[in-house]
């Protein structure tokens, strides 16, 4: 039992052919489906049919997905979710296509939640039999797979307790108002298995996106990538640099429709029965931007 990963995020974009260009162009994704007003997209280290999905009329996220290992879990989590207070919907399989069926939550923090069981398998662009370390025509940055995603709430600590408590997630980092157990929180990064987070929160406008992550291999794919961003005119928010938080090396950017996105490397491997690294306010801007310290206003202001 248990959540394995993000699954998939759908995002809603203003213009859907500057977003091709820019998640197939420049991030490298493969299209694997089109219909009108949505494109459906995944990396070329990924076995699912798809883990973008970009739908035309606005801007922000419209629902994130995670893969659990069984279909025996969709029930098990439906009855904590409805426990815990949240509403929750049972979804058809095929009502996202390729997708099995499963449960809609929404979330303390007003994002609507998708988990569901199997996704129709379409493999990598390697495959598995005597596979290459990459394909040997990738195109732009070629991100391998979507990673996490930094979500806004007006609590924090509700959202920290709903993973944690509903589906068996783990904090790796927290930002705490101070280091009494009863405290606030400012920040929660949140771990399904051994990855330094699979989500997070911070404080925010809730219902909002902050960011999507892609991962890519280490810094020196993540300087490329901004040496593409440059080719390419894509906004950057800021980067390359590193966190505090998780270690990971970072640059943050704007998709067309001003979707933030982040290409991260390195990072730590977790474990569920680790002390979780505990950050106070007065070092956040350290916490977050390691190496300037510094925190400039759009990374505190701009959500979508």
């Amino acid at each position: 039992m248990g959540v394995l990963r993000m699954g998939y995020v759908h995002a809603k974009v203003t213009d859907l052919e500057e977003a091709k260009q820019h998640y197939g162009s420049t991030m490298g994704l493969y299209e694997t489906r089109s219909e009108p007003g949505r494109v459906f997209y995944k990396g070329w280290d990924e076995w699912d049919h798809h883990s973008v999905v970009l739908e035309e009329g606005g801007v922000g996220l419209a629902k994130i997905g995670y893969k659990v290992a069984d279909a025996g879990d969709i029930e098990i989590y439906e009855k904590r979710a409805e426990q815990f207070g949240c509403t929750v919907q049972r979804m058809a399989a095929g009502e996202n296509p390729e997708v099995s069926d499963g449960i809609r939550i929404t979330l303390p923090s007003r994002h609507e939640l998708e988990l569901y069981h199997d996704m129709t398998l379409v493999g990598t662009e390697v495959g598995t039999i005597n596979p290459d370390v990459f394909p040997r025509h990738l195109i732009g940055v070629g991100a391998p797979r979507v990673e996490h995603a930094l979500l806004a709430t007006d609590d924090v600590r509700l959202a920290d307790r709903f993973f944690c408590e509903v589906l068996d997630f783990y904090a790796t980092e927290r930002v705490q108002t101070s280091l009494d157990d009863d405290c606030g929180y400012i920040g929660t990064w949140l771990s399904a298995g051994n990855q330094v987070h699979d989500i997070a929160f911070i404080d925010g406008p809730p219902g909002k996106l902050h960011h999507f992550a892609f991962q890519l291999k280490d810094w020196a794919e993540i300087l490329r990538a901004g040496q593409l961003f440059a080719m390419d005119d894509v906004s950057v928010d800021i980067g390359p640099t590193q966190h505090g938080i998780t270690r990971g090396e970072t640059i943050y950017f704007f998709d067309p429709a001003g979707n933030r996105n982040e290409v991260f490397a390195g990072g730590y491997f977790s474990y569920p029965d680790r002390p979780t690294h505990v950050w106070t306010p007065d070092q956040l801007a350290k916490g977050i931007f390691y190496v300037q310290r510094e925190l400039n206003d759009r990374f505190t202001t701009v959500f979508t």
